[in-house]
């Protein structure tokens, strides 16, 4: 009768084991594939509501064309959250490099000169941010800092003023190579190159591992130091190229730098799944946040609703993201708790 017994509750551990599991690659699921299901119904649900203008193939590179720069900028933001350091210095960074550019090719003529630096230029102030960030001061001060120091040099560069006539950035900006825009071109290109970076180099898997555990990685032999640099060095380059788009397609040099543009970022950022923390996400899934926004923005367009309302809906979604995120992450860690739990009492039987 005893063996029975315990035959009964091995066997409903192993259920219960089995159920946990489940529930486990459910959750998962919807954390790594959420964001795409989310799209494909926005998309099918627009289609609808707004037809027949949503659902055409001319909309849909609006929509690209729209997430484009929006993709550069959260590509830095995401970067740099997976590397465990969120950086706010990206508007700045853009601003600058973009009236950096601007004030060459109006002065000297030479467009790839201006491309050129202003991405060093983007590159050198993350390279800074990291150099400070080792000393142990917090990245989210840090960045805070630069945001003022770039967006006062912006300024600075460009005498306060905009620089307009830079039709010899159009290339980039407002021309269309197999009738898809230049923006989706480079952001394509950009997304590749880092999703393969991250995910299939080692300097890309220490990127993230730096991220995730600092300490463990340099433990284990690593200059984790570097990887964390090179983190913020990325996500300044990401900047400066989304600044460089920026003024490409509007022809000027705008050396304010927007509020919108972290918001924005950070909002399709935290819609992947990306783990503020930092050590876990996913390039692609961030893309598909961009387009997201874009998306919405776009249907609201059509609908002839108040722009401003696309704002808000952001903010909902943003708020929507980070309480998926928390409640995700809490409900993995209970089931593989009540899994652990369950086979050390499976076990024991």
């Amino acid at each position: 009768m005893t063996l029975l017994v315990n035959h009964d509750d091995a066997q409903i551990g192993l259920d219960e084991e089995t159920k946990d599991s489940a529930q486990i690659r459910a959750l998962v699921f919807v954390r790594d594939r959420g964001i795409v299901v989310l799209w494909i119904a926005l998309i099918i649900a627009f289609s609808i509501w707004a037809s027949p203008y949503f659902g055409t193939w001319d909309n849909a590179v609006l929509i690209a064309n729209a997430a484009a720069v929006a993709a550069l900028y959260a590509a830095g933001v995401g970067v740099g959250v997976m590397s465990g350091s969120l950086d706010i210095s990206i508007p700045g960074v853009a601003a600058l490099a973009g009236v950096v550019c601007g004030k060459l090719v109006s002065s000297q003529g030479s467009v790839w000169l201006g491309i050129v630096v202003a991405l060093l230029v983007g590159v050198t102030f993350g390279i800074i941010n990291g150099l400070i960030a080792l000393r142990g001061y917090n990245p989210l001060i840090i960045t805070i800092g630069t945001l003022s120091v770039t967006s006062g040099l912006a300024s600075v560069v460009a005498g306060g003023y905009a620089i307009p006539g830079l039709t010899q950035l159009t290339f980039m900006g407002s021309s269309r190579y197999l009738g898809i825009p230049a923006p989706v071109w480079i952001v394509m290109v950009l997304y590749v190159v880092l999703t393969l970076f991250i995910t299939q180099t080692r300097h890309g898997l220490r990127i993230m591992a730096v991220g995730g555990n600092m300490e463990a990685v340099r433990r284990s032999g690593i200059h984790s130091n570097v990887y964390r640099v090179l983190g913020f060095a990325i996500g300044s380059f990401c900047a400066a190229l989304g600044g460089l788009v920026s003024t490409a397609v509007a022809t000027e040099a705008d050396p304010s730098a927007s509020p919108g543009i972290i918001f924005t970022a950070l909002t399709a950022v935290a819609l992947s799944g990306v783990a503020l923390t930092g050590g876990r996400g996913s390039l692609p899934r961030v893309l598909v946040g961009a387009l997201i926004l874009a998306t919405i923005s776009n249907a609201l367009t059509i609908k002839g609703i108040q722009p401003y309302w696309s704002t808000v809906v952001t903010g909902l979604l943003l708020l929507f993201a980070l309480g998926m995120e928390s409640s995700v992450k809490a409900a993995v860690e209970r089931r593989l708790m009540n899994a652990a739990s369950a086979s050390a009492h499976s076990g024991r039987q």
